[in-house]
């Protein structure tokens, strides 16, 4: 199972000779992506943004950003495939670090150079991903979360504790580094908001040492669509426990997530 180890943010700056790499995957952020990358651009030289089939005058924008790399996707593939490309241009150009964070506002760049410094490949027992968590410890700038989105990431990150010994406290939290090297052992195929379970499910089977780096809890888009159905909470659960059992089947591992599991958490 993944080690999970809580001693954070004790996080160092990365040596200059630590080749890090932002990726940010965007869908329809016209009204965020500039303003996100000016600031990302003050704390990091590499920065790359899948632009995954925007159609709102995000590619418009992105052209005005000579320096940073953009992978396109026509059509839309989702937000899974996206971080997928981010996963393979990382490896095909053999950076050391991937920090992944969402352009929609909620991910502070000031803290990308920190979540990075907890990846460090010459340690006895080295990092394999670090995990924003919004729930790790309070920030004043908090804010509260859609209720439902709280409730069923409880509820999936407690099932990811009860089945498969990973004791964290955010499941969802798209703010993560990456150690690059460990990336080419993982086997991503879902292309939407629940590839992050195919993840964890991966991540401990692999047995990958994983912290958690604790950020603002922050909320703009509370009425964000999941697409179709699964803007139903009751539907998107069901989803979630769908895609963890398949991964679970298709690695061979015998845990289960039944529909009572993590319901405690919900309380």
């Amino acid at each position: 199972m993944g080690q999970i180890d809580f001693k954070n943010n004790g996080s160092t700056i990365p040596s200059m000779k630590t080749r890090i790499l932002t990726a940010l995957p965007v869908y329809n952020e016209v009204s965020h992506v500039a303003a996100v990358l000016n600031e990302l651009r003050q704390h990091v030289e590499d920065i790359l943004v899948v632009d995954d089939g925007s159609n709102d005058g995000t590619s418009d924008v992105l052209k005005d950003f000579p320096g940073i790399q953009v992978k396109q996707h026509s059509p839309n593939l989702g937000y899974g495939a996206a971080l997928r490309t981010a996963f393979d241009y990382a490896l095909e150009n053999s950076f050391d670090v991937l920090v992944t964070m969402d352009c929609d506002g909620q991910h502070q760049p000031q803290y990308v150079r920190q979540i990075a410094g907890l990846i460090d490949a010459t340690a006895d027992a080295p990092v394999d991903m670090v995990s924003g968590s919004r729930y790790l410890k309070e920030f004043e700038s908090d804010n509260a979360a859609p209720e439902e989105r709280r409730l069923i990431n409880a509820r999936i990150t407690a099932c990811l504790h009860e089945q498969l010994g990973l004791s964290i406290t955010d499941a969802f939290c798209g703010f993560k580094a990456y150690r690059v090297s460990s990336l080419a052992n993982l086997d991503i195929t879902d292309n939407g908001y629940a590839m992050p379970l195919q993840l964890w499910v991966q991540a401990a089977d692999l047995g990958w040492n994983i912290r958690e780096f604790a950020v603002p809890r922050i909320y703009l888009d509370e009425a964000r669509s999941f697409g179709g159905s699964l803007d139903d909470a009751s539907v998107r659960l069901a989803h979630y426990r769908s895609v963890l059992n398949a991964e679970l089947e298709r690695r061979g591992m015998n845990q289960r997530f039944t529909s009572d599991c993590g319901a405690a958490a919900a309380r």
